[in-house]
């Protein structure tokens, strides 16, 4: 018999499983090729960085991210209290529980929250530094929904994803009464992933991505083997 494993998810680990259940099982499961880092990515992180020491501690910008001085200056001014890189978890039941819990469920690190106590709203916000061609809104609307479980008494989340280097923002809005059939959503998609460690079928799928961007060389799809 097949022994139950506890799956754990964030939003970027379920989207690897739903591009492709191969890549996943042999970077998320087996752990065989492990993350390397691109000029692309330390720029990202770097980015983040700079938005987090600003807005936590006042910290002056770089003179290489100077240009995002309007956009957090925006942020700022919004009326609330501001978290950056807030970290949230939660278990299966979705109780709270620490970001490293071994029963965690779900967790994920908001890029900014800000929490309008007298309204009972929230706003979630992530900084892209990449290209806002294929805007997926979908990261906003888990943060939105294990917000409302850190913080209780808030009644709608907005959220925006910022692609601070293409001056443009996608938006989206949750409200309180939508979160169970939301929740019910990712509880199907976590149980595909169950499923496929129960029956050990991992399959690939083939998309634009295989040549260029996936390690798994020894797939059929990849091209580069």
């Amino acid at each position: 018999m097949t022994t139950p494993v506890n799956v754990t998810f964030s939003h970027s680990s379920l989207k690897d499983f739903q591009n492709c259940p191969r890549k996943y099982y042999e970077v998320k499961v087996l752990e065989k090729y492990p993350r390397e880092e691109t000029e692309a990515t330390a720029y990202g992180t770097q980015l983040h960085e700079q938005c987090e020491l600003h807005i936590r501690d006042g910290r002056p910008l770089d003179q290489n991210f100077r240009f995002l001085q309007p956009v957090l200056d925006k942020l700022k001014a919004m009326p609330g209290r501001k978290y950056p890189e807030y970290e949230m978890a939660l278990t299966k039941d979705l109780r709270v529980c620490n970001f490293h819990a071994p029963d965690r469920w779900v967790r994920g690190i908001a890029d900014l929250i800000i929490v309008d106590d007298d309204n009972l709203t929230a706003r979630v916000f992530d900084y892209k530094s990449g290209s806002d061609k294929y805007p997926d809104t979908s990261q906003l609307e888990l943060m939105a929904l294990m917000i409302f479980k850190h913080f209780p008494h808030i009644r709608s989340v907005s959220g925006g994803l910022l692609f601070v280097l293409k001056n443009s923002v996608r938006k989206c809005k949750v409200e309180l009464d939508m979160q169970d059939k939301m929740w019910w959503k990712y509880r199907e998609e976590v149980a595909r992933i169950e499923q496929a460690h129960a029956t050990g079928v991992w399959n690939p799928k083939s998309s634009g991505l295989c040549r260029r961007h996936c390690p798994v060389l020894h797939c059929s799809y990849n091209g580069r083997s």
